[in-house]
């Protein structure tokens, strides 16, 4: 008889904690070695976690809807035929109907948590979830015991994590601003309080023919990091327009014979993920993060490329390298992960590392666009729609007006790192690189 203990996998070099969405497995239940036993979520991606033995589970650590620390114990599983005993999970413990000496039989109900933690006055010790309902993590939880941060100070902080939490930054930044000297004149004290406190919402009238539609996890998630990027970084966008009529003659011509050829649809997208990466080798300093006062040059070429599911909302699934891969290569990884986005297949790393972002906001139709950098990268790019119009085309018998193929491309990038001359510089390296696209090309 033996007793293995099943870890909350690491899902990515970034993340830290992942929450439990659904145990498909309860106590007393048989599992094989790789079959699922709960599903869980990250800022990221959605996954399963298999069973690494065969055997049956003897308990569950942790609740549906909990936030737990990657590297913990989540489960125990019973190895070579060891009894259980089926005990109610956390996920689905009732209240006891009857207490004896004020005590619960030792079983903690979720049920009257809620209670308790209302208990919790403001001016307490931090407990995990405070009375709002927001978690705080045990890092955070430590700070705030080492310097004597009551929990209504917790309450009181904007947090910039996953729905709203408080992070490390969030609360060292908090003791940055609590130990610096009190501000000279009265009026400049009487204004200090009002900063500090936490912006609200505007009030929504729900009165007269509405649908309230709750937010699924992804959008949340979604609306949380776009609302985060906009805090952190100042957006700037630039324009430029793109003849890519060699393009679209190429693509026209080679289409059929390379899906016969290599049994793959080729698009756009890797076309411009290809300038994309040839014009971050010239101007590598696009492809940064900012990390405090000091920037980190990424000296991989990791393409992000935004991808819409059939809920609405939207996935990066990122291309590892992709300056090291021909235009076969980029076309393959592109059909490649956009297929598995769409049927939710993605792995965790194949949304994670990502130095760079393209979106191409012409696949809606709409001729440009200005994107949302997507943290903690410094710039996004988005290619609008193809469209016929006149333009200026030079030749040796001077300028004449043809019909030509013309694309809008926008760069939306982090002006604390990179000013307008980078910025202008590398998009427009990009265009040239496309307006100079070889219409004899082969593959």
């Amino acid at each position: 008889m033996a007793q293995v203990e099943l870890i909350m996998p690491k899902m990515g070099e970034s993340i830290m904690e992942a929450t439990i969405l659904k145990w498909v497995k309860q106590v007393g239940d048989k599992v094989e070695a790789d079959e699922t036993i709960l599903e869980i979520a990250t800022d990221k991606v959605d996954s399963e976690v298999p069973s690494p033995v065969d055997g049956v589970i003897a308990e569950i650590l942790f609740p549906e809807d909990e936030t737990v620390e990657i590297g913990k114990v989540i489960a125990i599983i019973a190895t070579e035929g060891e009894s259980v005993s089926a005990k109610p999970s956390p996920s689905i413990v009732k209240a006891p109907t009857e207490e004896k000496n004020g005590q619960n039989n030792g079983i903690e109900s979720n049920v009257n948590a809620p209670v308790l933690e209302a208990a919790v006055t403001l001016g307490g010790p931090v407990k995990k979830s405070a009375p709002s309902g927001r978690f705080y993590s045990p890092l955070v939880r430590n700070i705030a015991k080492e310097e004597k941060i009551s929990m209504g100070e917790l309450e009181q902080l904007e947090g910039s994590g996953l729905q709203g939490r408080v992070t490390k930054k969030d609360i060292l930044a908090y003791l940055e601003d609590r130990t610096r000297p009190a501000q000279s004149s009265p009026a400049q004290r009487q204004e200090a309080p009002a900063a500090s406190v936490k912006k609200q919402a505007p009030a929504i009238s729900t009165e007269g023919n509405v649908e309230i539609i709750e937010m699924d996890r992804m959008r949340r998630l979604i609306a949380d990091h776009m609302v985060m990027s906009k805090h952190t970084s100042p957006h700037v966008t630039s324009f430029i327009e793109a003849d890519v009529t060699d393009i679209v003659k190429w693509r026209d011509k080679v289409k059929h014979s390379f899906q016969q050829q290599h049994g793959e649809k080729i698009t756009f997208t890797p076309i411009f993920i290809e300038a994309i990466a040839k014009a971050i080798g010239d101007f590598p300093m696009i492809n940064v993060s900012v990390d405090g006062s000091t920037i980190v040059r990424k000296k991989d070429i990791n393409i992000g490329m935004a991808a819409a599911l059939p809920t609405g909302n939207l996935i990066v699934p990122v291309i590892k390298g992709a300056d090291q891969l021909n235009l076969l290569g980029l076309t393959k990884a592109v059909n490649d992960l956009a297929g598995r986005a769409r049927n939710n297949k993605l792995k965790p790393e194949e949304v994670q590392g990502g130095t760079f972002t393209v979106t191409n906001v012409g696949t809606f139709g709409n001729v440009m666009g200005t994107p949302i950098i997507n943290q903690p990268q410094a710039a996004i790019m988005a290619v609008g729609a193809i469209r016929k119009k006149p333009a200026v085309v030079e030749t040796e018998y001077g300028d004449l007006i043809a019909v030509r193929h013309m694309m809008f491309l926008s760069l939306s990038y982090d002006h604390r790192v990179v000013d307008g001359f980078l910025g202008g510089s590398f998009l427009r390296k990009v265009g040239d690189y496309l307006e100079a696209f070889d219409p004899t090309r082969t593959i």
